[in-house]
């Protein structure tokens, strides 16, 4: 057995100890950046992610004031669909979802992409003839979805009751290529891909100040010194106004809580998701074979990652008429995100009134399938200056000219 002196013991130590000085000091936020993004979560990385693929800027620092990913991309539920009504929002959702085809191949990182299929279910006769005009806007739009009926329903998904006594299952708008993937993979993904290119992810780095001069911004006051940047993109979600206010300017949003919860694990029962929106519920099964539950968002604008109670009771409820198999299920564990709501339930990709910020906000509740579309489109608008084709409707401007893109039964109520 080899043995080590007290004087050795120490020197391995001390040599360890400056092994981490070290680290810690490459890893300060460099003085200056070309491009400057507040926000480490899915769509700030894509962002970072498809400036440099795309556009081949690198010298991106991404400043998280948490940790990578502990926002609202590690807290929803993973589906990915794109089959909304209007054509902007058809057109940059399936752009996303066809990124997340082969972004485990690109990425060469396992993000679990799991097409299995969605459906949303027609439960009322109103909603029949809603989910039967998408589908004919998805046709002309590219996006493969159909309108199938209550006996197809129950063959893609057998533990559904579809003859409820309050909200039987009339049909469904059925998309056999959205699905789920791992959130956090994503984001991990997407961050060790723009390691690896350079840019700098510092965490638990919070933004304290904007700075501008003429009209143009300048750099930023974090908690780990003033950094300098001529772009500035602000992806902090539920918090965006918050950074808005702190450059001088209002966004038309507003922060409301949106919760989830998973079931104990049982043995595979359901291999699709659903989405109800009359009864305002969605589930699916992850691989270890917890029931993943979510609804809308709280009836009041907050900044908890908790949401309330009855809220949780009112969805269960909702679902247990549906999907009467859960109802003795246990309660595994709960939470919540801070979302930001737009009046047309349709995000903004923007340009601002002060030059060189520009805003990537407005998700709402279905922010995670659209990460990697969102990141396309922002990094175009970052790097040219101007909105391209993808971000061109979402801009700050429509809410002044009253061109909405009325997303708020796609949008507003599930995922």
């Amino acid at each position: 057995m080899q043995r080590y002196s007290v004087f050795a013991l120490a020197r391995q130590a001390r040599r360890h100890h400056l092994g981490w000085q070290r680290a810690w000091r490459d890893a300060q936020p460099k003085r200056a950046y070309d491009v400057v993004i507040v926000g480490a979560g899915g769509h700030g990385l894509a962002t970072a992610y498809y400036l440099g693929k795309n556009h081949g800027i690198t010298n991106v620092a991404i400043l998280e004031k948490g940790w990578l990913g502990g926002g609202n991309t590690g807290r929803n539920t993973t589906i990915i669909r794109s089959n909304y009504l209007q054509d902007a929002s058809a057109a940059l959702y399936e752009k996303s979802r066809s990124l997340y085809e082969t972004l485990s191949q690109e990425l060469n990182y396992n993000v679990m992409y799991s097409p299995r299929g969605v459906m949303m279910l027609a439960q009322t006769e109103g909603e029949v003839r809603g989910y039967r005009r998408t589908a004919h806007a998805n046709s002309l739009q590219g996006v493969a979805t159909e309108f199938i009926g209550p006996e197809r329903v129950k063959q893609l998904c057998p533990i559904i009751e579809t003859k409820g006594p309050r909200y039987p299952v009339l049909g469904a708008l059925w998309q056999p290529r959205g699905g789920t993937a791992r959130h956090d993979a994503v984001a991990w993904g997407y961050a060790r891909a723009c390691s690896d290119m350079g840019m700098d992810i510092i965490q638990r780095c919070e933004v304290t100040g904007i700075s501008s001069e003429n009209g143009h911004v300048t750099g930023v006051e974090t908690t780990r010194g003033s950094i300098a940047t001529r772009k500035l993109a602000l992806v902090t979600a539920g918090h965006s106004s918050v950074l808005a206010e702190m450059a001088g300017f209002r966004l038309p949003i507003e922060s409301l809580p949106l919760q989830a919860l998973v079931s104990e694990p049982i043995k595979p029962c359901m291999d699709v998701v659903v989405m109800a929106n009359t009864v305002h519920g969605y589930m699916s099964q992850s691989d270890k074979g917890e029931m993943v539950i979510g609804g809308g968002t709280d009836g009041y604008n907050a900044y908890t990652q908790r949401g309330s109670f009855h809220h949780i009771e009112e969805t269960v409820r909702a679902l247990v008429e549906t999907f009467p198999i859960i109802s003795r299920l246990k309660m595994l564990r709960q939470w919540g995100g801070i979302v930001d709501m737009t009046g047309d339930r349709s995000p903004i990709l923007s340009t601002t009134p002060v030059g060189g910020i520009f805003v990537n906000c407005g998700w709402g509740t279905g922010g995670f399938k659209a990460i990697p579309g969102s990141g396309w489109a922002m990094a175009d608008l970052l790097a040219r200056g101007a909105p391209g084709p993808i971000a061109g409707p979402f801009g700050l401007e429509r809410f002044r000219e009253g061109r909405m893109i009325d997303e708020s039964v796609a949008a507003g109520v599930a995922h």
